[in-house]
């Protein structure tokens, strides 16, 4: 069973998304507990501030970064599009 954790910073910004993206992030967050590393979600490493960290596509531009807290949980730390998460 996988436990999925939400952080304050996620929430606050999948609270401010349209209700099409959030409908969009919910699907692909299933996608995820089903199968982690499906290609749709082209599940990733990530380096450097999100070292640890790994990234999911919601879609062509918009990120979840998540982190494995031990072998059931997962915690989503925040949402963004490239620029605002990397740049």
């Amino acid at each position: 069973m996988i436990i999925i954790v939400r952080s304050k910073e996620f929430k606050k910004k999948f609270g401010i998304m349209s209700e099409k993206l959030k409908r969009k992030t919910l699907e692909r967050i299933s996608i995820f507990v089903a199968d982690q590393f499906d290609v749709i979600l082209n599940n990733h490493q990530l380096h450097g501030e999100y070292d640890g960290c790994r990234s999911i596509n919601i879609t062509g531009d918009l990120r979840l970064i998540y982190k494995k807290i031990d072998a059931e949980t997962y915690i989503l730390l925040d949402l963004g599009n490239h620029h605002q998460l990397y740049d």
